[in-house]
């Protein structure tokens, strides 16, 4: 017999969040290749991070759209999957940021400056088509932090660029990448919360039919 694990209330996404969701997961994923490819021949931990997370965003957008029309219960879930996979990926960029320190690499800066500047015009055009949906459910919640701290790591790429390209060090580099894991760890634990609240009260929705139905048969 198959059964339900999703909440008996269930709630519709808001109007237009599935189209947005797919325009920003082929924005994510066509940046993901422009930035992998240049943090490749540049050096930049920053920018290899920043490639990262677009990945990242491309593989959560493309798990939204799955449990988008499922219920909040599964919703939920999706977005704690979501919160633990931001909160390893800013450990991630700690720790290669300790490795290049040891390793004592140098960046290029003019391509970590142009591809961080095409990276935010794509990830503020995201952002501002996500903005409306920002107050939803944790799902929605996630999906436009990923979108607001990607616009905000773009900025800091460029001004790592900068920092690189005057010192002619990597500190300004590895400040930014570290800032980065960061704020992908507090915004990581903010969507776990937020996703711990909404499984709770799926579950508690769940069972108040069943206790309803247990109380009118005595």
């Amino acid at each position: 017999m198959a059964c339900s694990c999703s909440a008996p209330e269930h709630k519709s996404p808001a109007p237009g969040f599935r189209k947005a969701l797919w325009i920003a997961l082929w924005v994510n994923l066509a940046m993901f290749v422009v930035e992998g490819v240049a943090s490749l021949s540049s050096g930049s931990v920053s920018l290899m991070a920043d490639a990262i997370d677009f990945f990242g965003d491309s593989a959560n957008y493309i798990l939204s759209l799955t449990v988008l029309s499922m219920g909040m219960l599964w919703r939920g879930r999706a977005a704690m999957v979501k919160g633990i996979t931001m909160t390893a990926f800013g450990l991630v960029v700690w720790a290669r940021a300790v490795w290049v320190v040891q390793a004592g690499i140098t960046p290029e800066p003019l391509t970590m400056g142009a591809v961080g500047l095409l990276a935010l015009a794509a990830n503020v055009s995201v952002a501002a088509m996500l903005f409306k949906f920002r107050e939803g459910d944790s799902d929605m919640r996630s999906v436009w932090l990923c979108s607001r701290n990607d616009a905000i790591s773009n900025i800091a790429v460029m001004v790592a660029a900068l920092g690189v390209f005057g010192t002619g060090t990597a500190w300004p580099d590895l400040i930014v990448a570290a800032i980065m894991g960061t704020l992908a760890i507090t915004a990581g634990i903010s969507v776990m919360r937020h996703a711990r609240s909404d499984i709770a009260q799926a579950r508690a929705s769940e069972a108040q039919p069943v206790a309803t139905t247990a109380s009118g048969s005595r």
